[in-house]
């Protein structure tokens, strides 16, 4: 057994990626505390003390571009930086931290404890090249001699972390690979964990989506889920295979998960929603019939979610070269036929035929066509879903797997050398 550690969390929406890792950590005996924008009250949370702290200051008006997103960044680092201060005032000293470095929080906290050690939830890093900028050239609208300097500064606030991370973590190969060689030796991939005893298939199970109709497995369900609809999802190619797939699936239910606002890349015209742009882009090709069949759910509970997974017939995942969603491992450990973009991040979770299906991100005709192939096809469907959820079982589950691979990561921490802030 490791010794026990004094482990401080970092996550602008605590708990985050730190779900499932602290309360474990906080049940091997380890003091867990977390300071967060997420509470406005110290409280209790699985065994970890959730501390809030305030952001102090705001966006410069007119700022460079370039400059504002860092400046966001740099302010959380700032009014963390202040919280922590009154943390150690408190008594408490970390022997680690950890932290989603993504917004900038912890960018200062080695300057309050320089002894503890840095281990660092790496996401992904900013690349210029492509696939990574013009992947998508209709809404990727910078200029491409200057989009090279653009990332660099994007990339300020990874860079500043490198110098005091001490160990990271990476969900997929694909995400770790991003960063740069100096990274490398440091990020452990290990995924944060699917809940397959959780996200499983139930032949009993109903999703009403409105008007009181009631959508079961006997249904043509076809869902789609983004945390908001917006290209970087594919939204805007699914909406376009819309009208044909809807005349070609008389019988076909249309269930689609996801907000209004934007995750990523860029924003939608002004006064509109990238929801409602395509909407009005393919209503006119869509008659009243067709769209009932059409249900847009916005953001719904863990339960309903789960729900619509277990009535699916073929669940679509299209994506940029980006972060991979926990949505289509879910979808995979709910048993679902899966159809999704021939991408980097899907290949490695994916294997075309084996645990689904897979089309050019663009080709809209293809995607229609595979689809309606699958629907026709409840042998290769079955086939297909079973062992997508025996693929999740293996390499993605939370208890047997992934979890362990966390708590591991974090114990081994401890023996570091912990690297200081720099001058």
């Amino acid at each position: 057994m490791t010794a026990q550690m004094k482990i401080l969390c970092i996550h602008q929406n605590f708990p985050g990626q730190y779900k499932h890792l602290a309360p474990a950590l906080v049940q091997r005996g380890h003091e867990v505390v977390a300071l967060t924008l997420k509470v406005k009250e110290p409280t209790q949370w699985n065994g970890v003390r959730v501390l809030p702290y305030k952001i102090n200051g705001g966006s410069t008006q007119g700022i460079h571009p370039w400059l504002g997103d860092f400046e966001t960044k740099l302010i959380r680092g700032t009014s963390c930086y202040n919280g922590a201060v009154q943390l150690k005032k408190q008594g408490f000293t970390p022997d680690v931290i950890l932290a989603h470095h993504g917004w900038g929080e912890s960018m200062f906290l080695k300057d309050v404890w320089p002894r503890a050690r840095m281990g660092l939830y790496c996401e992904l890093y900013h690349l210029a090249s492509k696939p990574f900028v013009g992947f998508d050239p209709e809404f990727d609208k910078a200029p491409p001699d200057t989009n090279a300097l653009r990332i660099r500064m994007k990339n300020l606030n990874n860079r500043l972390h490198e110098e005091i991370m001490d160990a990271g973590i990476s969900p997929t190969r694909f995400q770790a690979s991003t960063f740069p060689e100096a990274w490398q030796d440091r990020i452990t991939v290990a995924h944060d964990g699917i809940d397959t005893d959780l996200v499983r298939p139930n032949p009993d199970a109903t999703l009403e989506v409105g008007d009181g109709k009631v959508l079961t497995r006997d249904d043509e369900v076809i869902t789609f889920i983004n945390r908001n609809l917006e290209p970087y999802r594919g939204y805007h190619i699914f909406m376009r295979a819309l009208p044909e797939i809807l005349r070609r699936r008389p019988n076909a239910q249309i269930t689609l998960i996801g907000g209004d606002e934007v995750s990523y890349g860029s924003k939608p015209p002004k006064g509109t929603t990238w929801k409602q742009t395509f909407i009005d882009e393919v209503k006119d090709r869509i008659s009243e019939e067709d769209w009932a069949r059409v249900h847009f759910l916005g953001r719904v509970p863990y339960d309903r979610f789960l729900s619509m997974m277990q009535v699916s017939r073929v669940h679509v995942y299209l994506t940029y070269p980006f972060v991979l969603s926990w949505s289509l491992l879910e979808a995979m450990s709910a048993g679902c036929a899966i159809l999704a973009s021939d991408t980097a991040p899907v290949r490695e979770a994916l294997t075309e035929n084996e645990t689904g299906w897979m089309v050019d991100f663009f080709d809209v005709k293809s995607l229609t066509d595979r689809l309606c192939t699958l629907l026709d096809d409840p042998e290769t469907r079955a086939r297909l879903g079973q062992a997508a959820r025996a693929h999740v079982r293996e390499h993605y589950d939370l208890r047997t797997r992934c979890l362990p691979q966390h708590i591991e990561w974090v114990e081994r921490l401890l023996a570091q050398t912990p690297r200081p802030a720099r001058d």
